[in-house]
C-alpha cells in the first residue's frame, strides 16, 4: 500500500499500476460509476436521510423525558444547544472529510463530540451522496495522482543517454 494516499500497488499476476481505494458502500464502482453506482448513492442518500429522521425522533422522546422529569427549562435548554451545537461541529467535520484527510489526533479528540452530534454527520453524508458518492473526490484526486506518478516511473527512456546532444 502506498504510504501517501493509501491506494495499493496491485500483486504479481494483475493488472499493473495503482488501484483504487475503496469506499465504503460503493467500493470501488466510484472510478467508473458502474456496477450500481447510481443505486448506492440513492441507497445511501436514503439510508442516511432516514437514519437521521429516526435519529430525531429518538432526540424527542429524550427531549420529551426532560419535559416529564420537570427538571426546569434551564436544563432543557441546555441539552437542545448542545445538541444543536454539536451537531453543526460534526457536520462541518464529517463535511471537511469528504475533501480532506482529517487528522488522526483531532480525529480522536473529537470523539465524544462527534457521537453527540451524530445526526450532523448523517446529515452531510446524505448532502454529499445527492452529488457524488462520499469522500469520491478525495479518493479520486489521490487516485489520479497515484497513476500520474505511476506512469511517470514507468516510462522508458529511449536510446543512448550517453548519446544525447547537449544544447549549448
Amino acid at each position: 500500500m502506498s504510504d501517501d494516499n493509501g491506494t495499493q500497488e496491485t500483486p504479481a499476476g494483475s493488472a499493473p499500476g495503482p488501484r483504487p481505494e475503496p469506499i465504503r458502500f460503493f467500493g470501488t464502482t466510484w472510478v467508473d460509476h458502474d456496477h450500481g453506482y447510481t443505486a448506492r448513492r440513492t441507497g445511501a442518500a436514503v439510508g442516511s436521510l432516514a437514519a437521521a429522521v429516526a435519529s430525531c425522533l429518538v432526540l424527542r422522546f429524550a427531549y420529551e423525558g426532560l419535559a416529564i422529569a420537570d427538571i426546569g427549562s434551564f436544563v432543557t435548554l441546555l441539552m437542545v444547544v448542545m445538541f444543536a451545537i454539536c451537531s453543526a461541529l460534526a457536520f462541518r467535520h464529517t463535511w471537511d472529510g469528504f475533501t480532506k484527510r482529517p487528522d488522526p489526533d483531532r480525529q480522536a479528540s473529537l470523539r465524544g463530540l462527534l457521537a453527540i452530534g451524530f445526526v450532523g454527520s448523517l446529515l452531510a453524508y446524505f448532502f454529499r451522496s445527492l452529488t457524488e458518492a462520499p469522500g469520491e473526490k478525495l479518493h479520486r484526486e489521490e487516485y489520479e495522482t497515484a497513476l500520474k506518478q505511476y506512469e511517470k516511473r514507468s516510462t522508458r527512456r529511449t536510446g543512448n543517454p550517453s548519446k544525447k546532444r547537449r544544447r549549448s
